[in-house]
Order: C-alpha cells, then sequence, then structure tokens
C-alpha cells in the first residue's frame, strides 16, 4: 500500500516526507525573491554605519598623504598630495615614540585591571541575593554611564593639589603610618597631575572605574546561564574557589572575556576625553598618548592635519593588528 503522506503532487515521491518545502517564488507583498529579503533589510543600517564610521575613516586616510593646514584650510592653496612625507615626519618625532609606549602599556594595565576587577565583582554579584545584586548593579551602571569628559572631571578634582579629596585624606592618616606606607607624612599641595606617571596612574584608576561595571553585568549574565549542578559537583568533590573558577567558570565563559578583551582593547588604546581633561589640554608632551598627540598635531598651532590623520591612521592599524592576532588565537584555540 502506498503512503500518499510522503507523494508529492504528480505521483512522484517526495524526497523529505512531512516537511514543507521552502518557498522559492517572489513575494506578493514586495515582489522580491524571498532570498534576498535579509540582505534589503540590512541596508539602510549599513547606510548609517557608511556615512557615521565609514566616510570619516576614508577621509582620514586619505588626509594621512595630503599636506593639511592653515592655508589649505582657509581655501587659500589647494590641498597638495605629499605621499609618505607625514609618516616620515612623525616616526623620526621622540614624541611619537613616547606617546606609543604610553599608549600601549596604560592599554595593557588598564586592560588588565578592568577585566579583573569586573570578572571579581560580577562573581560577587552571581553570589548575592537577587534583590541585592539587582541593588548593586543598578549602583555601578552609574559609574558606567557617566560620560567620559565628567568622568576626567570628577576624578581630577579628587587629586587636585589643592582642594582635592585624596590629599586630604592621607592627610588624615597618622604621620607614622603615611611615612611607613608612602614615605611621607604631609601630602599638602601634593600635584598628582603635573607628572607623567601620576597622570597615567589616575588615568588608569578613571579606566578601571567606568569601564568595571559594564564587565561585571557582563560576566554576571554569562554566569546565569551556566548550570549550577556544575557548581554543585565541584563542592562535592572539594573544589576551591579558585580551581572551580579556572576549571569551569573560566572555560565556559570563554567566549564571553574574548569578546570583552577586545572591546576593552579597542576602548583603551584610544582614550582621549579623559586624559586631555587630567593634562588639562595637549600641555605635557610628556603624557601624551596616540590620541592626544594627533589632536595636537592637528588642531594646535599651526595645524598639521595631515600629520593628525597619519597618527590616528598608525593607531588605527595597530588596533587592527591587535584584535586580528588576538582573535586568530582564540580561534587557533577553539579548533584545538
Amino acid at each position: 500500500m502506498t503512503d500518499m503522506s510522503t507523494l508529492a503532487p504528480g505521483g512522484e515521491r517526495s524526497s523529505t516526507p512531512g516537511r514543507p518545502r521552502r518557498p522559492r517564488g517572489r513575494t506578493k507583498a514586495s515582489g522580491l525573491p524571498v532570498w534576498s529579503i535579509p540582505y534589503v533589510l540590512l541596508i539602510p543600517g549599513l547606510l548609517v554605519i557608511g556615512a557615521l564610521l565609514l566616510y570619516p575613516m576614508v577621509q582620514v586616510g586619505i588626509m594621512a598623504f595630503q599636506k593639511v593646514g592653515l592655508a589649505q584650510i582657509s581655501g587659500r592653496r589647494p590641498t597638495e598630495w605629499v605621499g609618505l612625507e607625514n609618516f616620515t615626519r612623525i616616526f623620526d618625532s621622540e614624541i611619537f615614540w613616547s606617546a606609543l609606549r604610553n599608549t600601549v602599556v596604560f592599554a595593557v594595565v588598564a586592560v588588565t585591571l578592568t577585566l579583573v576587577v569586573g570578572t571579581a565583582v560580577g562573581v560577587l554579584l552571581n553570589n548575592l541575593g537577587r534583590k541585592m545584586s539587582t541593588f548593586l548593579v543598578v549602583g555601578i551602571m552609574f559609574a558606567w554611564a557617566v560620560p567620559p569628559v565628567a568622568q576626567g572631571i570628577i576624578w581630577k578634582w579628587l587629586f587636585d593639589a589643592e582642594a582635592g579629596v585624596i590629599n586630604w585624606a592621607l592627610n588624615l592618616l597618622p604621620d607614622w603610618l603615611s611615612s611607613l606606607l608612602f614615605g611621607r607624612a604631609d601630602w599638602t599641595g601634593e600635584p598628582w597631575l603635573n607628572d607623567a606617571w601620576s597622570i597615567y596612574m589616575v588615568l588608569a584608576l578613571t579606566v578601571v572605574w567606568a569601564s568595571f561595571p559594564f564587565i561585571a553585568v557582563s560576566v554576571l549574565a554569562g554566569l546565569k546561564g551556566i548550570p549550577s549542578e556544575l557548581y554543585e559537583a565541584a563542592k562535592v568533590d572539594g573544589a576551591s574557589a579558585w580551581r572551580t573558577f579556572r576549571k569551569i567558570t573560566f572555560p565556559l565563559l570563554k567566549p564571553v572575556f574574548a569578546v570583552l578583551t577586545v572591546l576593552s582593547i579597542i576602548w583603551d588604546f584610544k582614550v582621549f576625553s579623559q586624559l586631555y581633561v587630567l593634562m588639562g589640554g595637549p600641555a605635557n608632551r610628556e603624557a601624551f598618548n596616540l590620541s592626544v598627540y594627533s589632536y595636537a598635531e592637528a588642531f594646535r598651532s599651526p595645524p598639521r592635519m595631515g600629520s593628525g590623520a597619519a597618527i590616528a591612521l598608525v593607531l588605527t592599524v595597530i588596533l587592527l593588528i591587535v584584535t586580528a592576532v588576538y582573535v586568530r588565537q582564540l580561534v587557533r584555540q577553539e579548533d584545538l
């Protein structure tokens, strides 16, 4: 007896019994092929991205090979193509290499501290009750929501030499304790934001304070998806908290940590607003990073927008290389 449920129209047996056929025609509403609809829906978003991101990036790339100064901006002279002259100028400058060193060292320190602090807070929030966890999440997200310029202003006030809370708090310590810990007892008028090292110390505190809430909430979301039975089994086996994190939490959250690391690298490599505010403008060349150095070259008198664009292009290439290498390593580890 023939099974009529597996026969296609015309008497031929269907190769996929019981499965509805995929429509291959055109939709009645739009007249477009069905397969093209997802791509058509992406066009508005791609146009916005192209207008806001791709076009400025292309213009910066073009400007990096041109001489764009005050005469070109005012229209007295046409823009001149100078080839690699802008790159030669910045590579011959000691400020560029100092700014590159500051950028890389700061990014390594800030990314590491942000991930460690954010992960620790995320694990802590996961172990709290629902109400307390929600309350703390809302509280720490206020720090993440503060605009970068406001972050710089807050921490600049905290470390102000004359009216800063930090100097006031350090002066409250007993003289013997302050001398034992820091080698000095009087902190009145301490100029934290005059030296490049102390500026980057304050900048690291600023960035970690503003960035760890995003890491913590992301880790918390990932922890909610891990079955509790795994932790119960580890507890029964007598595993310590660190061993549980290393053997269960970290492997299962590796994709989350991969994304967070890439985002943190991108954000911390191109920090500008907070450093600009803490420095009070591009005055201290020893404290430049590549973003501030690019701004100083492009907009300080005399403006050299071609050199500033070249520095920005170098920073972009460095970010692309670092991100590509990191992602490639992650992919190779997954394949193994």
